[in-house]
């Protein structure tokens, strides 16, 4: 659950997630995307400094 917030996806974006979300057997998108979004998070929190964050936003293409 998003703890009452939301977020929104465009149409296409919502569709691929949708598919992995059941390939992988999630119980619904908003799980599945909790569960990528804190493993992203958390490998995130591993960086030492925020240049070294931005580092791993710009090599996931986050960032330019």
């Amino acid at each position: 659950m998003f703890g009452g917030k939301s977020i929104k996806l465009d149409k296409p974006l919502w569709i691929r997630v949708k598919r992995h979300a059941d390939l992988a057997g999630y119980s619904s998108v908003e799980e599945f995307v909790t569960h990528v979004l804190e493993k992203e998070i958390a490998r995130l929190e591993q960086a030492d400094s925020e240049e070294e964050i931005r580092k791993k936003l710009s090599g996931l293409g986050y960032l330019s």
